[in-house]
């Protein structure tokens, strides 16, 4: 019989805040890290995947991820691939885990890893990428995948299967699009907030020459400050370009509104995190209150509960999805089945190690077989550590290019791994 092994789990971090880059109002000098987990098969195969993190308290999620372990190892893995829903119920619904959240936090996030590196190798052993087997899968087995525990007032089964049945239509010709034409990017790399004007606006211009026609800038160092960088950004790009904000939740809700009605004097397509994700009252006011400018939110929600009031409440105009925030695949096809519901449009969140090589499949599912549009979506890109993954993710033109390779995305190289293992890796000694 074929059953899951213990556990590989590894404490990578990159020292990034050497060079600022990552830096936002509310995190000045992030490592960008990974508590990275092999699930490992009896029969040889293997999945990879990762909780992202910012540095200090890594090992916590590295210890999460042991406490997930035992609920895993022993189990048939030809039972658990056969109904991937109830496996991630398995985990989420774990009477003494969920006590540390409920679904929220550092054990939740560990539980989305998991299922994300069941998620890999379940890919693995069907030779597909990951978007594509999601795609592959029939309404019901997508609908299957959903815990619509607290979410049925909102979303039900059978309305999740309606909806994707609708979005079959067409599936073929838009992957024969996505494939040849890629799927939208926009860029983060110029706005680092610890970046200086000159660096600003020497990437902005590198940009630009790649291809993005959309740009987005972190605020929250002071109203002047953030009014100055942004026009030196939209004088230097022209009217052409998109221009998008992040305050990264440095902003009490009033002080939100006012600085976003003084940006908004710029052209921004979106203000991203203008106060606390778990505030939905104070979004909706912040939307109200900014509109046309559109207000996004989602890389730290919690879980679908929290995105299915944002959404309901029309508090958000940009969903942002983020791999490994939620409980892995299954939450987020969840997310995107409420998004679509609402018409709500998805722009993954993705700035972060390895955060762009694992959601673009999500996107990429989304546009295939639930949503079935590119319309004022993007996923986020940032240039850097692409290079630690053996299938690192392609952008060309300003758009991402469909990963062909078997699997989610998410495995690092064996020398990355030991070089950056903290603390004992050459980097960190």
């Amino acid at each position: 019989m074929n059953k899951f092994r213990p556990f590989e789990v590894h404490d990578i971090r990159f020292p990034t805040s050497r060079s600022l880059d990552g830096s936002d109002a509310m995190n000045r000098d992030p490592d960008y890290s990974a508590a990275y987990v092999v699930v490992r098969a009896s029969s040889g195969e293997v999945g990879h995947s990762f909780v992202f993190t910012i540095g200090r308290g890594n090992e916590v999620s590295v210890a999460a991820l042991r406490a997930v372990e035992g609920l895993v190892v022993g189990l048939d893995v030809d039972e658990a691939l056969s109904d991937m829903g109830a496996f991630g119920r398995l985990l989420t619904h774990d009477s003494q885990l969920r006590w540390l959240g409920p679904e929220k936090g550092v054990v939740h996030m560990a539980i989305g890893a998991v299922i994300n590196a069941v998620w890999d190798l379940f890919a693995r052993r069907r030779g597909l990428p990951l978007w594509r087997l999601l795609a592959s899968l029939s309404p019901a087995e997508v609908a299957g995948l959903v815990d619509f525990r607290h979410l049925s007032d909102t979303l039900a089964y059978d309305e999740a299967v309606d909806i994707l049945e609708r979005a079959s239509a067409g599936k073929d010709e838009r992957e024969r699009r996505l494939l040849g034409e890629g799927y939208p990017a926009y860029t983060t790399s110029p706005g680092w907030l610890g970046y200086s004007d000159e660096k600003m606006l020497a990437l902005s211009g590198a940009a630009l020459a790649q291809g993005f026609g959309h740009l987005k800038l972190k605020v929250g160092a002071g109203m002047d400050s953030d009014a100055r960088r942004v026009k030196l950004v939209r004088d230097f790009v022209g009217q052409g370009v998109r221009i998008s904000v992040d305050a990264n939740q440095a902003w009490e809700v009033a002080e939100a509104i006012e600085a976003v009605e003084r940006l908004a004097r710029y052209g921004i397509e979106w203000v991203e995190e203008p106060t606390s994700p778990d505030d939905i009252a104070g979004h909706l006011k912040v939307a109200r209150a900014v509109a046309p400018v559109k207000v996004a939110t989602g890389e730290h929600i919690a879980n679908r509960v929290v995105f299915k009031q944002l959404l309901s409440s029309q508090a958000i105009g940009v969903c942002q999805i983020d791999a490994c925030r939620v409980a892995g695949v299954n939450e987020n096809v969840a997310i995107l089945l409420l998004a679509a519901k609402f018409g709500v449009p998805v722009c993954p969140h993705a700035g972060g190690v390895g955060l762009c090589e694992v959601v673009q499949h999500l996107a990429m599912f989304d546009y295939v077989a639930v949503s079935g549009s590119m319309e004022g979506r993007w996923i986020e890109y940032v240039d850097h550590l692409h290079e630690h993954f053996a299938n690192p993710v392609r952008v060309e033109g300003g758009r991402y290019r469909p990963p062909l390779r078997p699997g989610g995305g998410a495995e690092m190289l064996t020398g990355t791994l030991e070089d950056f293992a903290f603390p004992g890796g050459v980097v960190w000694r």
